[in-house]
């Protein structure tokens, strides 16, 4: 019985910040394949468009011309450090909020990425920003939710640690 109520409160308890950051990258994925053109803008903002495009590698399109050897590369790294977090989050507690929800948001992107690369061989991406001709690399939910994620770690190790070190 105190396994279980110890368990209950890992920080396992917030996985379903990663489930809800897997469905919607999944569904707007899903919206971005049927509704978008490949490879042709649709504006939407200045200096925003939605425009469907295809990455093999990693971010900013990092090896995505190597032959092939990469998008199972990526799906191991997408993998070992998905159980590396799952493991952390089972070793934290769940009252430390801020990080298992930064740990959520960084595993539910590489879990909607990953998706893609099993399904698709390549990540869908369609989020489109510029300014003039200068385009930042088109990416989706999941690379947002990894950068949300990477940036609250950032916090967390900076901000946090500091506090809970002068109490």
């Amino acid at each position: 019985m105190h396994d279980i109520q110890s368990k209950s409160k890992s920080g396992l308890i917030w996985l379903w910040v990663a489930v809800l950051v897997l469905i919607t990258d999944r569904v707007v994925k899903h919206f971005a394949l049927v509704y978008l053109p490949p490879f042709s803008a649709v504006p939407v903002f200045p200096h925003f468009d939605l425009t469907l495009t295809y990455n093999t590698g990693a971010a900013f399109s990092f090896l995505d011309s190597a032959s092939g050897w990469q998008i199972w590369f990526f799906g191991v790294i997408a993998t070992v450090v998905s159980i590396g977090i799952l493991t952390w989050l089972y070793r934290l507690s769940a009252s430390n909020r801020w990080l298992c929800i930064a740990l959520n948001f960084i595993l539910g992107g590489a879990l909607g990425n990953l998706s893609d690369r099993l399904l698709y061989g390549r990540v869908i991406d369609f989020l489109d920003f510029y300014l003039g001709n200068l385009h930042w690399p088109a990416f989706n939910i999941a690379d947002s939710a990894i950068c949300i994620g990477a940036f609250m770690l950032f916090i967390e190790a900076v901000f946090f640690k500091q506090a809970h070190s002068e109490q």
